[in-house]
């Protein structure tokens, strides 16, 4: 099996760049899938049909601007939600030292010494 074909093979199905896009299959494994199994396996048949499922629920549901609710919900169930809260953590962290650096600023300001004043008074 050649790479061209293998790459005519993406281009007739492309649900099978979307899931290289969100991490769940490699184009590394896809081919590797399509040089042993070739086109009309089996294989296949989950990454296939689930586009054509998904296709089918996105028409099915309302949406809203291109998004659908559908889909809304799916992104939050795959999110992370401890990658969610470190990220939250971080920003709170940042802010915090920024609102120390500008608090200590207003503090520490500079009080110029009046110029008839010498040294020893």
């Amino acid at each position: 099996m050649s790479k061209e074909a293998f790459k005519r093979f993406v281009r007739s199905h492309p649900t099978l760049i979307s899931h290289v896009n969100s991490g769940k299959m490699t184009w590394q494994k896809f081919y590797e899938m399509y040089d042993l199994y070739g086109e009309n396996h089996s294989a296949w048949t989950p990454y296939l049909e689930e586009a054509v499922v998904a296709t089918a629920a996105t028409k099915a549901t309302s949406t809203l601007g291109d998004t659908s609710l559908k889909e809304i919900f799916q992104m939050v169930k795959q999110m992370d939600l401890e990658t969610v809260r470190k990220g939250v953590d971080g920003l709170q962290k940042a802010v915090g030292l920024l609102q120390d650096f500008t608090a200590s600023k207003k503090q520490d300001q500079y009080q110029a010494r009046p110029l008839y004043k010498h040294l020893e008074d």
